[in-house]
């Protein structure tokens, strides 16, 4: 698309979501948060793997399984090795496994608490049009509303006015977008055409760099 201001915003949670699990240490249900450390044990040709956790109170344990009985030869190369070595990465992805801890658990704390890294990808001479990818690696519990509105550092009724007009427009096919959690590849658009302050206002908070929210 010509005339376009274009940018990457890498938005990643620093806190890992935090299952409620009946703890035997306290006596009740209490958060408990992940300790970054896999468990992981063999039995014949039959694997197990876990990952720990500890309760926020006690420090009691609790190992969220993985998987359980499971033959050496039907799991992934690179799952197994990442799990054999404890790989930081692979374990903090699982930990940011949503759909595994709400089998586990009915009540799971997210955290308000993110880092967003802003890349600038492209700029037209004379650009009126800006265009936002978000890579979201994690899952993350923020609205697009208030993303959006945080970082371009306008309000949400403006927001709402904007996408309401069709100035605002993302590739979902939903109409309450604005109200939804974001998500990876999403790629908003907003036509500043009629604006003046494109440079002064806009562009600006578009491309900041490392900021922590």
């Amino acid at each position: 698309m010509c005339n376009t201001l274009q940018v990457r915003w890498t938005i990643e949670p620093k806190i890992a979501p935090q299952p409620w699990i009946m703890c035997s240490g306290c006596d009740g249900l209490r958060a408990f948060q992940s300790s970054d450390k896999i468990r992981l044990n063999a039995n014949g040709r039959k694997l197990d793997a876990w990952l720990i956790y500890k309760c926020t109170t006690c420090d009691k344990t609790w190992n969220r399984s993985i998987f359980e009985r499971k033959n050496a030869r039907d799991i992934d190369s690179v799952v197994l090795e990442a799990l054999q070595s404890n790989d930081p990465h692979w374990v903090r992805a699982e930990t940011f496994n949503l759909e595994a801890l709400k089998k586990k658990s009915q009540r799971i704390d997210e955290f308000a608490s993110f880092e967003i890294r802003k890349e600038l990808l492209r700029e037209d001479p004379g650009w009126i049009r800006l265009e936002i990818e978000l890579s979201v690696p994690f899952s993350a519990s923020m609205r697009l509303d208030r993303l959006l509105a945080s970082e371009l550092q306008i309000s949400r009724s403006k927001l709402r006015a904007l996408n309401e007009s069709g100035l605002l427009q993302a590739n979902s096919d939903r109409t309450d977008m604005l109200r939804r959690r974001i998500k990876d590849g999403l790629r908003i658009t907003i036509d500043l055409s009629n604006l003046d302050d494109r440079e002064l206002f806009w562009k600006p908070p578009a491309i900041d760099e490392i900021a922590d929210r």
